[in-house]
Formats: structure tokens, sequence, C-alpha cells
């Protein structure tokens, strides 16, 4: 199943190292650092890890669309359902994308937190993740000299949770009718 994703990494280091990456995070172990997924690996340091997460060149919509389009060819079933959820990733910082004060379920109250919306694809022959979201408060999006220096592309404005969800079950509706391909951000 990996192979469907090769092509996505222009250079033979990161596919490897995303190889790596995934089955890292398909394994057992508890935590899943990049210090953890490295060792787990066989690597000595976790650089590889860190270099694929931060600076290696993939395009991770174009991955989302691949992994849609397994899940389908591979788990598609008439009776599936989409599944949405977030959650919240406490922080102590505040230059983290969407890092503010605000509610996450993760700690049951009003944190220092970032929070992601997901989609999960859930069968009778499984389930998996197909798609994601960083919620970007009105704090953010109206702060545009933030958003740059944390990398948020200019186009993104604000959108609710329920906007976010709504648009990803969209998407993954017209994928799956297109035979698993498409494309929305």
């Amino acid at each position: 199943m990996l192979a469907s994703f090769a092509g996505r990494f222009g250079r033979v280091e990161p596919r490897r190292t995303a190889t790596a990456f995934v089955i890292g995070l398909l394994s057992d172990i508890e935590v899943k650092t990049c210090w953890q997924l490295a060792e787990q690996a066989g690597h000595a340091r976790p650089d590889g890890m860190q270099r694929l997460v931060y600076r290696a060149v993939w395009d991770a919509d174009a991955v989302r669309d691949d992994l849609r389009q397994v899940i389908v060819g591979r788990f598609g079933d008439p009776d599936a359902v989409l599944v949405v959820d977030e959650t919240g990733d406490l922080k102590k910082g505040v230059h983290s994308v969407g890092v503010q004060r605000q509610y996450t379920g993760t700690a049951g109250r009003i944190e220092n937190a970032h929070v992601g919306v997901f989609l999960g694809y859930v069968s009778g022959h499984g389930h998996t993740l197909i798609d994601r979201r960083v919620y970007l408060p009105v704090s953010w999006t109206e702060d545009r000299d933030r958003c740059q220096a944390a990398g948020v592309p200019d186009g993104v404005e604000f959108a609710t949770k329920t906007e976010l969800a709504a648009d990803m079950i969209t998407a993954a509706v017209d994928a799956g009718r297109a035979g698993g391909v498409g494309r929305r951000g």
C-alpha cells in the first residue's frame, strides 16, 4: 500500500523515511514522537523523521487524496459512514499554528491549545482517518503577519469547525463519486 504514495516524494531518502514513519505510527509503541519513531525504525537519531515533518518537500493534500483512493478501492463499502471529530493539542507557547486559549475536549476546559478537525472513514472492513483541517481562530485569521510567520497560506480565511467538517465531507463524497480521485483544499 505504501507504494501508492511513493511518487509523492521526489527523492528516495524522504520516501524511505515516510515508509518508516508510517510503520512506526502503525506500531504498538506507546509514544509516537520523532525520537520514538526513529528508534522504532532503527535510526540512531530523529533527524530524518524531523526533516520529513518540517523540511521535506511533499504535498500533504495529494497524499491525502491518494489515501482516499486506496481506502475507497480496497475498503469501499456502500454502508460506510464518515465520522467527524475534533481534538486539541495543549501548547505552552503562542507560535504554533492556531494556538490560543480555547476550549479543548482533550483537557475538558479552556486551555492554551491548537485544535484540529478530523474526518474518519468507518466500514465493516475497518476505519481510518482520511482528512484533516487545522482550526484557525479569528485571532489568527485577522493577523496576517502572524499567519505568514507561521507558514499559513495567504488565502486561508476564518472557518468554523462545522464549516471545516462540511468541506471535508463534501470533498470525500465528491471524491468517492469520482472513484476516489479529487482534490479540495
